[in-house]
């Protein structure tokens, strides 16, 4: 099974930038149809943020259009989520996936805060 590692989480200013990174591991993300990325905010439900097929297509929830961009790396079997313009909002822990599998990343924690 496909092994996630999440990275570039942090405490930030509003309005301003983080750029989160997602490592698979044991498996080719070339070979998985969908990655996606979900976050879950206090008290919250965990719900989808972004997602990019293995062809390219994304999906972004609509809170986030204009703001984030999700890309991935073949060759380094990454994918990465493009935070811009932050709000307190989007407070939350991030998480990747792999979709239609059970693989998910640990999580790292996004803090918009002054």
């Amino acid at each position: 099974q496909v092994q996630l590692v999440e990275s570039g989480g942090g405490l930030v200013q509003p309005g301003g930038s983080l750029r989160l990174s997602c490592a698979a591991s044991r498996r080719s993300i070339i070979t998985i149809n969908a990655m996606g990325w979900h976050r879950q905010a206090p008290g919250k439900e965990r719900v989808l943020v972004a997602a990019i097929s293995s062809g390219g297509g994304k999906n972004d929830a609509d809170s986030v259009k204009g703001r984030f961009t999700t890309s991935r790396d073949n060759a380094k079997n990454t994918i990465d989520l493009q935070m811009n313009s932050l709000k307190p909002e989007d407070t939350a822990r991030d998480y990747c996936r792999a979709v239609g599998t059970t693989s998910w990343g640990q999580g790292t924690q996004v803090t918009v805060s002054s």
